[in-house]
């Protein structure tokens, strides 16, 4: 069964600390912290104060997701800013310093990831599995949430479980990215085993229900 990443993309900023602890009490298994620099996507978000705080309102596990350029400069920030999981885009920077950074990330006790955008090959991926935790498949562009699944999607993350289940089994495989009842059991029927949801979380009145729904991939109607 999936475990469910809430992506607080989509909660009110103006009360985090208890949006939090709401998607947990409603069964939310880690918290999906997306940084952007409003460089390598087009759009800003939050950044390493929020990430402190956040840390010290949750015991939660924190996996942040940096679409930011040239991460490694801030890998260790992140790290002592209390994630738990730091997760760099394979499109951001080069192989060499990809490499550095995720050492840099394991010597600090944290646990690895790695992204991929709709338009680069699971393939560029593949040089990394056996250093990560993680590895992450963008099912829309990055940059903006409320986005729709995108299906040809599907083939990348049926390629990536295979690579994953030879190399490295213990590497989670995770999607981001118009997650939603309909669209969770496509993903974990191709080999995810992590989904990433926001709105269709954040955004309905019955989070418990919303997450059960998004976990046992059933379709039933959820309040908004």
């Amino acid at each position: 069964m999936a475990k469910i990443a809430a992506s607080i993309l989509s909660a009110d900023f103006a009360c985090l600390g208890q949006e939090v602890a709401d998607v947990q009490a409603a069964g939310a298994d880690l918290i999906h912290f997306d940084v952007m620099d409003g460089l390598f996507v087009p759009n800003l978000s939050v950044g390493i104060p929020v990430l402190k705080s956040l840390r010290a309102a949750t015991g939660m596990f924190l996996d942040v997701h940096l679409m930011i350029d040239r991460p490694l400069r801030y890998a260790e920030r992140f790290c002592a800013a209390g994630a738990d999981l730091v997760n760099f885009h394979v499109e951001a920077d080069s192989r060499e310093n990809l490499l550095l950074g995720l050492e840099k990330v394991r010597a600090l006790g944290k646990k690895t990831g790695m992204t991929v955008k709709p338009g680069t090959p699971a393939e560029a991926l593949e040089p990394f599995l056996p250093l990560l935790d993680l590895a992450l498949v963008m099912t829309v562009e990055p940059g903006f949430g409320g986005q729709s699944f995108m299906e040809d999607q599907l083939g990348k993350i049926a390629w990536l479980r295979e690579r994953i289940d030879r190399v490295n089994p213990a590497c989670a495989l995770e999607v981001d990215g118009g997650i939603d009842p309909r669209t969770a059991p496509l993903a974990v029927a191709a080999g995810a085993n992590v989904l990433v949801a926001g709105s269709a979380i954040f955004g309905k009145k019955d989070r418990r229900a919303a997450v059960e729904a998004l976990r046992s991939g059933g379709t039933q109607k959820i309040a908004d």
